[in-house]
């Protein structure tokens, strides 16, 4: 990652570029409500303005009550923010689909359609901005590199979009740099410092099939750890963290009868530049209350383990 990034600089230099390239055309942004979207939101209005529609599509794959805070969030800024509710088409077409290079081209190429119906709806917006970032090439097996994982904005995109040209402006900046930039965009320093969350949304951290089942169980398990990292004031020490429901089942007890529950996985990292990263040293009390209440509250689940992998060999999301 580069030493020095001058945020000042590349927002006036990437104006001049956005402004020349787009003219007096439309540019409809995926907007997810994560750092690099928001960042390059505000960015784009700056250049733009009212040329500028950002459309959140609301996948049914995001955390608990998310979509709503994102509507809330960006509703009234002026972005011509449109929520599409599209739980239902994601959904089906990830039905019976277990492989994850599989699931991240299929969201990828569903949200691409998704935005061409919003644009055709306001009037054929000319291009598609995407808040891609440098790792995200890099892990999708651009720019001379290995393929880590399809990125849903990178290897998920397909060969025809109707689209004049897709808008990156961010795609040569690391996490913190964008973090840099969104402060020098006046943005809140919460949004800006907020942890990453993947555009495939929760199928990534729902191994094998996604089903409403699984979302839902993981939704309320990811609550809970957030919550209690919260409470115990290490949200701010930690980079990325997550519940994971994995594939597995196993055999438990809970009211003195025997039980067969999935198992919950958690995942916190440390890092610089999400290119590497070390597993966090969560004190074990709270990861016995963070067990304890999952365990507790969600029915259906009776065991709880702690990722202690770092990056690499694993990567920071488990797919």
């Amino acid at each position: 990652m580069p030493s020095e990034f001058n945020a000042k600089a590349f927002i006036e230099k990437s104006i001049a570029e956005i402004q020349e390239a787009v003219k007096d055309g439309k540019v409809l942004l995926g907007l997810s409500g994560g750092v690099d979207s928001s960042v390059l939101a505000a960015l784009l209005a700056k250049a733009i303005g009212g040329q500028l529609y950002c459309i959140f599509a609301d996948h049914g794959l995001m955390r608990k009550n998310e979509g709503d805070e994102v509507e809330e969030a960006f509703k009234d800024r002026g972005l011509n923010f449109i929520r599409a509710n599209v739980k239902d088409r994601f959904l089906n077409k990830l039905k019976g689909v277990t492989d994850p290079e599989r699931k991240r081209k299929i969201i990828g190429e569903e949200f691409i359609r998704v935005f061409e119906e919003e644009a055709n709806k306001i009037g054929n917006a000319d291009f598609l901005a995407q808040g891609t970032i440098y790792p995200d090439i890099a892990e999708s097996g651009s720019d001379g590199k290995k393929l880590i994982k399809s990125h849903h904005n990178v290897g998920g995109i397909p060969e025809n979009i109707n689209f004049k040209g897709i808008i990156e402006p961010l795609k040569t900046l690391y996490k913190e740099d964008v973090r840099r930039l969104g402060l020098e965009l006046n943005l809140p320093a919460e949004l800006v410092n907020r942890q990453p969350f993947p555009g495939p949304g929760l199928a990534v951290r729902c191994i094998g099939e996604v089903t409403e089942e699984k979302l839902e169980i993981l939704r309320e398990a990811d609550y809970i750890f957030r919550t209690e990292l919260a409470a115990a004031k290490l949200d701010q020490a930690i980079n990325q963290y997550f519940a994971v429901i994995t594939d597995t089942r196993s055999v438990g007890v809970k009211n003195g009868g025997r039980t067969y529950g999935y198992l919950i996985a958690l995942r916190a990292v440390v890092t610089d530049d999400f290119v590497s990263a070390d597993f966090a040293r969560i004190p074990y009390d709270t990861l016995e209350k963070v067990s304890m209440r999952i365990t507790g509250e969600i029915r259906s689940v009776n065991r709880v383990v702690y990722d202690i992998t770092s990056k690499p060999p694993s990567t920071v999301e488990w797919e």
